[in-house]
């Protein structure tokens, strides 16, 4: 199974396919083992351990939720008066 080391702005730092099955908390001691820090309460102030398909159900919910009709702005309907058309 894949697992993703994620920083703070959901980005992909690191990734690790791992055979095993060793979870999560296989995964976060591997990862704390690159970084060299024993302490799992500053890894984890820093990164989150994820598998791939978590990762990916995660982005896709937020994507989702932030086309739907609620979170959507269409900032050039406030604008128009502003925009250079030919009238």
């Amino acid at each position: 199974m894949k697992y993703l080391m994620i920083n703070k702005f959901d980005e992909i730092v690191n990734s690790v396919e791992l055979t095993a099955n060793i979870g999560i908390t296989g995964a976060r001691t591997y990862f704390q083992g690159i970084k060299r820090m024993p302490d799992r309460e500053a890894f984890n102030k820093l990164w989150k351990v994820m598998t791939e398909q978590q990762y990916d159900l995660q982005f896709k919910n937020n994507l989702h939720n932030s086309q739907m009709e609620k979170g959507k702005y269409d900032w050039w309907k406030d604008e128009e008066r502003y925009l250079d058309i030919d009238q």
